[in-house]
């Protein structure tokens, strides 16, 4: 029998928690972040989603959310430096 699926809820609740801290946490600091505590390999079945997708990045150390509304990455884009391709 293979393990559970996460439902939308729980993707969501993972995803918001995530851009409520404000920062790029540890996947264990993410983790007892949430609201309501998830099953492990849950857990890491969502960051692979979120992954995947483009939501995230992850280094093994912590977690960079790369979708909509991250105020962070939007500021280092703005005062990056341009790369013109000749």
């Amino acid at each position: 029998m293979e393990g559970h699926s996460p439902t939308l809820d729980t993707i969501l609740m993972v995803e918001n928690s995530l851009l409520a801290l404000g920062e790029y946490p540890t996947n264990t600091a993410l983790r007892k972040s949430l609201p309501r505590q998830i099953d492990l390999q849950i857990f890491n079945t969502v960051l692979s989603y979120l992954e995947a997708s483009g939501k995230i990045l992850y280094d093994g150390r912590s977690i960079i959310y790369t979708g909509i509304n991250n105020e962070k990455l939007q500021e280092l884009i703005e005062k990056g430096t341009i790369i013109k391709k000749r």
